[in-house]
């Protein structure tokens, strides 16, 4: 996967996995690949799945943290583990474009590192405050916003509208 210049397909690739964890190896192979991921460094293995989901976990602590501060100390730590030093490639004559990671790594691995990137990219580019935690009642889903007003705090319109009703509701109550 390229990055574009804010780092979207990446996030939103992080948001996916977060909001709907694939329940197994093909589940997690097929949603990577339609989100335009390619497996250069070897065919995934049920390792690959569990380390994901651990690095999912705790990626999710990112959109998570209450501060500025707190996101981007928890996300400098996944950078810590996942990247390395840039490196321009044209792997699979795919295009030049920089990779964030080392040469034969796990599959698992490389999408953490993908998505700690991508994340930072986007977070520089668009706000430190474009990824959170749904403000629904009841709601723990991830979103990433790439809106123009970058004022998003749902994870789903739906949500957004049932939240809408619930203040109308209590407005008028009130």
């Amino acid at each position: 996967m390229h990055f574009n210049h804010d780092g979207r397909s990446a996030v939103q690739l992080g948001v996916s996995l977060a909001n709907q964890w694939p329940t197994d190896l093909a589940s997690l192979v097929m949603r990577c690949v339609d989100a335009g991921f390619v497996f250069d460094t070897g065919q995934p293995t049920s390792r690959d799945h569990s380390f994901t989901a651990e690095f999912i976990a705790e990626w999710t602590d990112v959109a998570a943290a209450s501060d500025p501060v707190s996101r981007s100390t928890r996300l400098n730590a996944l950078l810590a583990t996942h990247a390395s030093a840039p490196r321009l490639t044209d792997h699979a004559a795919s295009g030049w474009h920089l990779h964030f990671r080392d040469d034969n790594i796990s599959a698992g691995r490389s999408l953490a590192t993908l998505i700690s990137v991508g994340t930072a990219v986007h977070l520089a580019a668009r706000g430190i405050d474009r990824i959170g935690i749904c403000a629904a009642h009841n709601c723990d889903r991830v979103y990433a916003d790439v809106s123009r007003n970058g004022r998003q705090r749902y994870c789903s319109p739906v949500c957004g509208n049932r939240m809408a009703a619930r203040r109308h509701r209590e407005a008028t109550r009130g």
